[in-house]
């Protein structure tokens, strides 16, 4: 005779290890969308910094010949 608590045992463990191997997969999948994102992002920082430093130059410019007006 079999023991009915080690078949559920069995069938729950392998209930897990499917549900393991599921998740595996999923976030393999969200590791690469997520690569994705940040390759994609990488352009829109680049864009950030240029521009910060325009800024910073611009305000720098303007100070050293007394240019910069104060705000409204």
């Amino acid at each position: 005779m079999e023991n009915p608590h080690e078949q559920v045992q069995n069938a729950l463990l392998a209930r897990v290890i499917t549900n393991v191997e599921k998740l595996n997969e999923a976030i393999i999948v969200l590791n690469r969308v997520l690569q994705d994102v940040n390759r994609e992002n990488m352009n829109v920082e680049l864009l950030s910094q240029m521009w910060e430093n325009y800024q910073r130059n611009v305000l720098f410019n303007l100070e050293s010949r007394d240019s910069l007006e104060k705000p409204i």
